[in-house]
């Protein structure tokens, strides 16, 4: 119980964190080197995508990244002919969790709580795409 009540917590802070736009080309991008959960939401607020960090030494701030140079699962998914509609309009929150656990629990917690439009549940590869 101890555990549910942390995620809660975490949860609610991460709600309550800045939202940032994504940056016009060639203006750097705003989040921390270290591990962590985010949301990113379209221009009309609806929560696209919940993420965490695996793995990678630059944390948040190279997974933001990834998503702005077309190379992850979502933008695959959601914009694979636009990349850089990301910058048009696109908000993210972070919160740095440095716990493994916490960091899948949040990211759990905070998939179920937004329904974001994609789930990166790896539907193509299944198909054999």
């Amino acid at each position: 119980m101890k555990e549910r009540k942390r995620i809660e917590a975490l949860l609610k802070l991460l709600h309550r964190q800045k939202e940032y736009a994504f940056p016009p080309a060639g203006q750097p991008l705003e989040a921390p080197s270290k591990p962590g959960v985010y949301v990113i939401r379209d221009p009309k607020g609806r929560t696209m995508h919940v993420g965490r960090t695996v793995r990678g030494r630059e944390g948040l701030l190279q997974r933001l990244k990834n998503h702005l140079a077309g190379k992850s699962s979502f933008m695959r998914a959601c914009m694979p002919e636009n990349r850089s509609k990301l910058r048009k309009g696109f908000t993210f929150q972070f919160l740095v969790v440095p716990d493994d656990r916490e960091r899948v629990l949040l990211e759990y917690s905070a998939t179920v709580w937004h329904c974001p439009v994609h789930l990166g549940v790896g539907a193509k590869r299944l198909k054999g795409t």
